[in-house]
């Protein structure tokens, strides 16, 4: 199968297609024909030596596709059927993937927007499972407009939480159409979540990793009140909780989010798909920042 790796560490310029063996699924797994599959910042930094130090490299956590093979034990889905989920290897960008957890795409997803959930849903998910944001919270989200940041208002509106996010103000209208109430980034920043909320917020996540854990924790009060998924570095400085996924997945979500975006009460825009030869400019994309929404490699022009 056609593969995207790399063998040294640097830019976009070092990842290539490369022919691999034909990945094979273990109990409990699937294999899909990959029609498509997310890019995520976690590439880039995989690329760039910040995370996995061993070469050569495979790159990919999530895909959607078609079932063609099936682990043992694997009863409760069949060869053909359509499925989204996490590959437990790093190795979704690939012509074929093995899915360490999985579930049913929904009725109203094609595979594109399939691949752009996982990845986004579990992180923010997660993040909300360990703030315990619950109905009648007022949240505060540090980076609202991006994959995982509008993945979180609209899990913690659906949960019966007052969202205020921050966002530029190009995404402000956007954070509205989520049930979010916006508020710009930069010098200010408390006074106007305070004029929103006189008394702070409740909660807050941080995102965006902007260096603004200090406010969060002003307005939320503590800073056990406060989770980032960006800032490690401020985490440990301030006392707030870094979540990361070996600490526990929330993969509950796989299998949940079909009936909110049945229910036209979730979706999340894909902002650009490429071809999977095209993987180095989709990587120069989602690093240059500013997307709204995810970045997806599709196997064909049909997807």
């Amino acid at each position: 199968m056609k593969a995207v790796r790399f063998s040294r560490f640097g830019g976009p310029e070092v990842l290539e297609l490369v022919d691999l063996p034909d990945p094979q699924p273990g109990p409990g797994e699937v294999r899909i024909r990959v029609r498509a599959a997310g890019v995520n910042a976690s590439d880039w930094k995989k690329r760039q030596g910040l995370l996995d130090e061993g070469l050569p490299q495979t790159l990919g956590y999530e895909a959607a596709g078609v079932v063609d093979a099936l682990g043992e034990g694997v009863a409760d889905v069949a060869v053909g059927d359509r499925v989204f989920g996490f590959s437990g290897e790093g190795a979704a960008q690939a012509e074929l993937a093995v899915l360490s957890c999985y579930a049913p795409i929904p009725r109203s997803l094609d595979f594109a927007g399939a691949a752009a959930l996982p990845a986004a849903i579990e992180t923010a998910t997660r993040a909300l499972d360990q703030l315990g944001v619950a109905s009648g919270a007022t949240l505060l989200v540090n980076g609202a407009s991006g994959a995982i940041g509008s993945a979180a208002v609209q899990f913690a509106v659906a949960r019966g939480a007052r969202v205020i996010g921050i966002a530029s103000a190009a995404n402000h209208e956007y954070l509205r159409s989520l049930g979010a109430e916006p508020v710009a980034y930069g010098e200010g920043l408390v006074e106007r979540v305070r004029a929103l909320s006189p008394d702070g917020v409740d909660l807050a996540l941080d995102v965006a990793g902007s260096g603004v854990l200090p406010e969060l924790i002003e307005l939320s009060g503590r800073p056990d009140h406060v989770v980032t998924i960006s800032d490690f570095a401020g985490a440990q400085k301030y006392g707030v909780t870094f979540s990361r996924g070996d600490s526990g997945r929330a993969l509950h979500v796989l299998g949940e989010i079909g009936e909110l975006i049945e229910a036209g009460r979730f979706s999340l825009p894909v902002a650009r798909t490429f071809p999977l030869a095209e993987v180095a400019e989709a990587q120069r994309a989602g690093e240059g920042g500013h997307v709204r929404g995810k970045i997806v490699l599709v196997a064909d022009a049909g997807v």
